[in-house]
């Protein structure tokens, strides 16, 4: 039987790099953390991929289902870490315990870049410059350097516009039934 489900990864990008770019201006100086930013996180960075990522399980992708599901709950976990303790339910987490944080997500999407290896050349970008944003914002947390949160600011504002650019090349070279946008195909299989 023929799989007639939509591909979610063009949804999944775009809901990641989105978010992803709008929260790195903030980190880069341009303007305040501010319930743009936690209402992003939530439903298009958090829900939207979580809902991508169950598609990718139907799909039968095993890659599509771990990253988009993982970084969906990421901006979701976020948002927690940023809301719970301004309702009340739970202390601010401590600036060891975000090092911690963002140190394992860097380390779990290094891991994912990998796979990455076995799909195209646009989603290697997209984890390697995330790996990089995850130990640029670790670095600005152990060292207390404002430069260096403001320096992965530019570079999320980048890796966040890659996972577009690959989302809408998905999306159009599917559309068209050819290359409409240069992915560098490996194995299309997100």
């Amino acid at each position: 039987m023929m799989d007639t489900t939509a591909n979610p990864a063009p949804l999944g990008l775009c809901a990641f790099g989105m978010t992803t770019i709008l929260l790195n201006i903030h980190n880069a100086g341009f303007f305040e953390q501010n319930s743009m930013i936690l209402a992003m996180g939530i439903f298009y960075g958090g829900l939207a991929q979580v809902i991508a990522g169950i598609i990718e399980a139907k799909k039968n992708n095993t890659f599509g289902l771990t990253a988009f599901t993982s970084y969906g709950f990421f901006w979701l976990s976020l948002v927690g870490l940023w809301v719970l303790p301004k309702m009340g339910w739970a202390a601010a987490p401590s600036n060891a315990a975000m090092i911690a944080y963002l140190s394992m997500w860097g380390v779990f999407t290094f891991l994912l870049f990998f796979g990455t290896l076995k799909l195209n050349r646009a989603l290697q970008f997209v984890f390697a410059s995330l790996t990089l944003l995850f130990f640029l914002l670790v670095a600005g947390d152990v060292t207390g350097n404002p430069t260096i949160k403001h320096i992965a600011g530019y570079e999320g504002i980048i890796c966040g516009a890659s996972a577009i650019y690959t989302g809408i090349a998905n999306l159009l070279n599917e559309m068209y039934g050819r290359e409409v946008l240069p992915i560098g195909t490996v194995n299309n299989r997100i």
